[in-house]
């Protein structure tokens, strides 16, 4: 394994050898580099201040991805391509279209969320634009201002795409396509920095066998949970391995009716596959965080962390999915509900590893909804989220029932004693009222910062009456979307 990390800072090619494995690209940006562009707002990947664009090889093409450089590692640049608000103008002093509209649409005032927010225009430049408003939206959720009220920046972004492209700079794409597939040979990277340890493998079965030799290590996919243990618990980590440059856990495909999610694959990359199966589990996604978040971000780091707020975990679990575990060559799998133990705890030996998750595609009888509460609509940590996955047989009563939910216990839980009260039972008003009241069997909220135990107690109770409303009422209109608007 290599002991140094190989990128591209714009076109010029960096190899760092004596670098801490945990410091972020923010910091090495600003102190190690002097490009000052990247500000720091938040520190741990809200405010968008800090945007940078990476871009990687797929196949024999560049895709551009926004990311919060305040919770990036360095070492996690190793074979990709950093850019900044720094590179995109030309060398003749020209500015980038991006640049260029938002100079003549008004886009800045005081200036210090311009870098973040260009940076975010500029992978949606190399996406080939916006086709609407909601594609914009999207795209500049995770950037926040204070100053201009948004409506310059979004006329900067429908007209950026008017302007004539911007001439190559001095790698053009074909070299540093051909340049970033250099880098991508051997088997990874092992760096030793003051004692401290990081491991970047490239393979499934490398992987494993360094995991079971540092089983004390610290496993690192997107970094949107494990940067801000740097970032604001000033926490030193001894030893960490990074999974996103193993090819075996980016797989995502449907084998004999199964999803089967690659511990390592980011939400974005996901979230069409996702749609496509599973509308319901699509909107959570999208509300997970904002494009920078869901560019980094991924579902087995969601799950693997085990956190009861998690909110992949409790529809994954509605929808009967499965989990693969890995040790050294060893491979054992489970339903996903087992592998919560208690607040903090999973079911997971030293050594072992989330490799996939395996989620059954929905039979066309099975009605399925799931619903995140939160204080924001958008980008917040959830108060409730619940899952609901209920079939009827042909009198059109209950035969099958899983309802799983978040915030509600120590870990993701099953309301079983409500499942059960279901089951059997009329899909009528009645029967939901009922089987509704047995949610206080299911569970004992607690009381925090996003919500109180007796209002939690009534979300869950309220959201299985808006899950029969729904499934009975096809001409409802339930639900609060995001609907594009002119301007």
């Amino acid at each position: 394994m290599r002991s140094s990390v190989n990128f591209l800072l714009g076109d010029e090619p960096r190899e760092l050898t004596d670098i801490d494995p945990t410091m972020t690209v923010l910091r090495y940006l600003r102190e190690v580099e002097g490009r000052v562009g990247s500000k720091e707002g938040c520190a741990e990947g809200d405010c968008g201040a800090c945007t940078v664009v990476l871009a990687e090889v797929q196949g024999d093409a560049l895709t551009y991805r926004a990311v919060n450089a305040c919770i990036q590692f360095v070492p996690t640049l190793e074979g990709k391509q950093l850019l900044t608000v720094e590179d995109l103008k030309a060398s003749d002093g020209a500015l980038h279209p991006v640049q260029q509209s938002m100079v003549d649409n008004h886009g800045s005032q005081c200036g210090f969320c311009t870098p973040g927010f260009v940076m975010s225009l500029h992978a949606l430049y190399q996406q080939g634009g916006a086709q609407d408003r909601l594609e914009i939206d999207n795209a500049l959720a995770g950037n926040l201002c204070r100053c201009t009220g948004y409506g310059p920046i979004v006329a900067a972004a429908r007209a950026m795409t008017d302007y004539d492209a911007p001439a190559e700079g001095d790698m053009p794409v074909a070299e540093v396509i051909a340049h970033l597939k250099g880098l991508q040979e051997g088997d990874g990277v092992s760096l030793e920095w003051r004692g401290r340890k990081y491991f970047a493998p490239r393979s499934l079965e490398a992987l494993a066998a360094i995991y079971k030799h540092h089983t004390e290590a610290n496993i690192l996919a997107g970094g949107t949970d494990i940067g801000l243990w740097v970032t604001k618990q000033h926490r030193r980590l001894q030893t960490v391995i990074y999974i996103g440059d193993v090819a075996e856990l980016d797989t995502l495909e449907v084998v004999d009716g199964v999803l089967q999610i690659g511990a390592g694959v980011t939400y974005e990359r996901a979230l069409e596959t996702i749609c496509e199966h599973f509308p319901e589990f699509g909107e959570v996604m999208r509300r997970i965080g904002s494009t920078q978040i869901r560019n980094a971000g991924t579902i087995g780091g969601n799950v693997a962390n085990g956190s009861p707020i998690g909110d992949s975990p409790p529809v994954l679990i509605a929808l009967g999915a499965r989990l693969v575990l890995r040790c050294g060559p060893d491979v054992r799998e489970m339903a996903l509900e087992d592998f919560f133990v208690d607040y903090g705890k999973q079911d997971r030996q030293p050594g072992e590893f989330v490799e996939r998750i395996d989620v059954p595609l929905a039979a066309p009888d099975v009605m399925f909804r799931s619903y995140k509460i939160s204080k924001r609509f958008d980008q917040d940590i959830t108060a409730a989220l619940g899952a609901f996955a209920v079939t009827l047989d042909d009198s059109g009563n209950v035969a099958s029932a899983r309802i799983c939910f978040g915030g509600m216990a120590a870990t993701p839980k099953r309301a079983t004693a409500t499942e059960a009260a279901l089951l059997g039972q009329p899909w009528t008003e009645e029967t939901m009222q009922a089987a509704a009241e047995h949610m206080a069997t299911d569970y004992a909220p607690l009381t925090d910062m996003r919500a109180s135990a007796d209002y939690r107690m009534k979300v869950s109770k309220n959201l299985l009456t808006k899950f029969w409303l729904e499934t009975t009422d096809e001409t409802l209109e339930s639900r609060l979307v995001g609907v594009a608007v002119n301007g």
